[in-house]
């Protein structure tokens, strides 16, 4: 369809690693695992939070969300990236493109938030115990929750509508896995000056401010840790923010290269990797975080292991 001198498009062209033919298949089963990993692993960490009660405390709240969220995130992008593999080619409708930024771009930063939640969670728990269940409470908690997802949503439906407003023309290859700004910037027409600053605050606001807040809540931690007199417990301490921390560390660190570091000709592939590590590795790695270096975490998993043999082994027996 042509409008003006542009050309619009009913369609894109999702690249991805289209040029390794020979690994379609392997790169087929690898996604798929991969997907099946993170919905079992990020669905455990939800159930085990659920069923038992000795994990409804704030922290296991927000990381019951986390998990929830981890699941939508990366069933925005992943099953397609499985599809594709097995596809002549990797086509998206014009909709479906919109769909899978604007959700994509949500999920993110609701994250963002949650993380910045958790944040604030282990702060008020370390350096200020005394008032930590008056403070952080259920309905605290929750509004949290709401929020990291009400402030995302205007936002990123406003960031959605002016990147697909735009004119595309010549070829609708995306040279990406998925559906993404800068990628779909690059097929525009016109000039994205407006979209680019538009990006940036974003940025700012939806990643950078949620980082921000979890840099001073971990340095009023630290000082807090350094200034415990015994070395247990620094080391309880600390230990209940490791996970955290590293998941803060493979979320960040990846999605700030990607979005804020300058862009060069030679940048293309080594953002597609980099994108991995927060659409995908990541969620995959978030689960045995926090279950593996997590002792009420493991001893929950157990019981509720425990709890469902003995069940099943009394059907058997009934049965007979």
């Amino acid at each position: 369809m042509v409008t003006g001198n542009h050309t619009t498009t009913p369609g894109f062209i999702l690249l991805g690693y289209s040029n390794l033919t020979n690994l379609k298949g392997l790169l087929f089963m690898v996604f798929l695992v991969i997907y099946m990993v993170i919905l079992l692993g990020n669905g455990v960490i939800v159930l085990v939070t659920v069923l038992d009660s000795a994990l409804h405390t704030p922290m296991y709240f927000f990381l019951r969300n986390l998990s929830f969220v981890e699941i939508c995130y990366i069933s925005v992008t992943l099953p397609k990236m499985v599809a594709n593999c097995l596809a002549e080619d990797g086509s998206i409708s014009f909709t479906g493109c919109a769909a899978q930024m604007y959700f994509l771009l949500l999920l993110g930063g609701t994250e963002c938030f949650l993380l910045a939640a958790m944040a604030y969670d282990r702060y008020m728990a370390i350096c200020n115990p005394l008032h930590y269940t008056l403070i952080v409470n259920r309905e605290v908690c929750a509004r949290m929750v709401a929020g990291s997802w009400l402030v995302n949503i205007p936002i990123h439906f406003g960031q959605t509508y002016l990147v697909f407003s735009l004119p595309f023309c010549g070829s609708h290859e995306i040279n990406h896995f998925f559906c993404d700004i800068p990628p779909l910037l690059e097929l525009s027409c016109m000039d994205t000056y407006r979209n680019k600053i538009t990006v940036f605050m974003a940025v700012l606001l939806l990643i950078i401010t949620p980082f921000i807040l979890i840099v001073i809540s971990y340095i009023k931690i630290g000082s807090t840790i350094l200034n415990m007199p015994s070395a247990e417990g620094k080391h309880k301490a600390f230990s209940t923010c490791s996970s955290h921390l590293a998941v803060v560390t493979l979320f960040y660190g990846s999605g700030m290269i990607v979005y804020l570091r300058p862009k060069s000709r030679n940048s293309e592939d080594t953002e597609k990797l980099l994108s991995l590590f927060y659409t995908i590795v990541t969620p995959m790695f978030n689960p045995f975080i926090y279950s593996l270096r997590n002792k009420e975490v493991k001893a929950a998993l157990r019981k509720l292991i425990v709890t469902k043999y003995v069940a099943f082994t009394k059907n058997i027996e009934m049965g007979r």
